[in-house]
């Protein structure tokens, strides 16, 4: 009698996902088996050179077999810079409101969008929205939130020069994988921005003076 062959083993497409995630979870806890170092190179060249990130995302996927991050310091550390900032707004207009007197489909099956690194994506994208829209907004904000045109123009270019950045970003995440077709769809946001932002400038509306009354709950 001839041997046979087990037709239910699993292919490593099928199990890799599974055992990747809770070794991605356990290593959240576990700072010392974290790159911090290659994370804020990151963080800087996704502001400066963000075509850079993505080159070595293709190195990753050649050395590991895996679009994705295995090493969750990025989301790590971007939550620490959210609660940082977060402190940051409680403390400059809480206080003031609260203490102050009033005065895919021909390809085979490994070659699809990982859950995980569509993740990364955002949080790449994200990353430089957050610097422009959190750290660079927090020092600004008392010229921002002023009356007048100039404090105006300037909110609606920041908010529109962050938002745009991040579908850029999100375009060139996906337009790496070989595998996908039509990646300029991630840019048609760039172009109902730019359409709509000198319309909010002409109405008056200014996003920096909307965002503080919406999250603060105080007139400024």
């Amino acid at each position: 009698m001839l041997p046979t062959v087990s037709k239910t083993r699993s292919t490593p497409s099928t199990s890799r996902p599974n055992s990747m995630f809770p070794q991605y979870l356990r290593r959240i806890v576990k700072w010392q088996q974290m790159d911090i170092e290659y994370t804020f190179w990151q963080m800087l060249h996704l502001c400066t050179a963000p075509k850079v990130v993505y080159q070595h995302t293709k190195y990753h996927k050649q050395t590991k077999n895996q679009w994705a991050r295995d090493d969750p310091a990025f989301v790590v550390i971007c939550s620490l810079l959210l609660a940082v900032a977060t402190i940051a707004y409680c403390a400059a207009f809480l206080t003031n409101a609260y203490l102050r007197e009033e005065a895919p489909n021909s390809h085979v099956v490994e070659q699809r969008v990982e859950w995980l690194y569509a993740f990364d994506v955002h949080c790449n994208s994200f990353f430089p929205m957050f610097v422009m829209l959190y750290v660079i907004h927090y020092f600004v904000s008392p010229l921002l939130v002023a009356h007048g045109f100039i404090p105006e123009l300037l909110s609606n270019l920041l908010f529109m020069v962050a938002a745009s950045y991040y579908h850029y970003l999100n375009f060139l995440g996906y337009d790496v994988l070989p595998f996908l077709e039509r990646t300029t769809f991630f840019l048609y946001p760039i172009g109902v921005i730019i359409v709509l932002s000198p319309i909010l400038i002409l109405s008056g509306f200014n996003p920096s003076r909307y965002f503080m009354n919406m999250y603060f709950s105080q007139r400024v």
